[in-house]
C-alpha cells in the first residue's frame, strides 16, 4: 500500500544577510606584564619589578624543592615502580648527573619534613 499523504517538504533554504560592516579583526592584545609597562616613575618601577623579582625567585626554588622530593620519591628503594637516575633525568628533561643530585637533595628535604605530616613534601611556609 502506498501512503496516499501529503509529501515531505523539501527543506527551504535562506539566503545569509548582507553585512553592513566588515567585523572586526582579532587584533593582537598588548602585552601586559604585571601592568609595569603603565608606571613612569622610575623609583615605582624599580620597586614593583624587585618585588615581583623576588617572589617569582621565591617560588621558582619553591618548585624546584617539590621536583627534588617528586625525584626521590620516584627513586625510592622500597617501590616496586622505583624508576632510575636515568628514568627521571629523560622525565624531567634533566642530565643525569642533575638527577642524581636532586633525588640526594629531595631525600634530605623528606628527611626534615614537618612533624604535621606533609606526604613527604617540603613543609610550607
Amino acid at each position: 500500500m502506498t501512503d496516499s499523504g501529503p509529501a515531505p517538504e523539501s527543506p527551504r533554504f535562506r539566503r545569509p544577510a548582507g553585512l553592513f560592516f566588515e567585523p572586526p579583526t582579532d587584533a593582537p592584545e598588548e602585552e601586559h606584564f604585571f601592568d609595569l609597562e603603565s608606571i613612569s616613575e622610575p623609583d615605582l618601577l624599580l620597586s614593583r619589578a624587585t618585588e615581583l623579582a623576588v617572589a617569582f625567585q621565591a617560588a621558582a626554588d619553591r618548585a624546584v624543592e617539590y621536583q627534588a622530593v617528586a625525584a626521590a620519591q620516584l627513586a625510592d628503594p622500597r617501590r616496586f615502580d622505583r624508576l632510575s637516575a636515568a628514568q627521571i633525568a629523560e622525565r624531567a628533561e634533566w642530565t643525569e648527573d642533575y638527577a642524581v643530585k636532586m633525588i640526594e637533595f629531595g631525600r634530605r628535604l623528606q628527611r626534615r619534613q614537618a612533624p604535621h605530616g606533609t606526604g613527604g613534601h617540603p613543609p610550607l611556609s
